[in-house]
Formats: structure tokens, C-alpha cells, sequence
């Protein structure tokens, strides 16, 4: 239980975070084209920057897998 195991840098996952955002707190010209939907959710990477929104959770981990990104939630 106790042994070591060198991850690497080779075989490292590009870790990506999935987040819910409100439509209200986006730009006018993103809610225009949100129609009326109230929430989306953001895809960002490790630094912060948003990579996509898209109109759904579960369209957002398979968005991040296609691209070979590991995607985990953040509250």
C-alpha cells in the first residue's frame, strides 16, 4: 500500500474544470446568443482561462475527453 509509484511528466493528464455560469453574468453578446437558457457551463484550464461554454454539463466532460483533457467539477 505504501509503494511509490513515478507518475512522470510524459503520461500527465491535462487537467481541465468544468463550472457552472450564469448566463446573467456573462457578456451582453454571449446572452443574446444563450437564448433563454439561464445557466451554461464553462470549461477553463489550469490557468484560469476559459476554454468553452457550452448549454450542458454533460456536453462539456465529452467536449474536454475528445481533446484528451481530463475534466473534473468545480463548485
Amino acid at each position: 500500500m505504501n509503494t511509490k509509484y513515478d507518475f512522470g511528466q510524459d503520461g500527465e493528464q491535462r487537467i481541465v474544470y468544468v463550472r457552472p455560469v450564469k448566463v446573467a453574468d456573462l457578456p451582453e453578446e454571449l446572452r443574446k446568443q444563450a437564448g433563454d437558457l439561464t445557466e451554461l457551463y464553462a470549461v477553463h484550464n489550469a490557468e484560469g482561462e476559459r476554454l468553452a461554454l457550452v448549454n450542458d454539463r454533460k456536453l462539456a466532460f465529452l467536449l474536454a475527453r475528445q481533446h484528451d483533457l481530463a475534466p473534473v467539477t468545480v463548485h
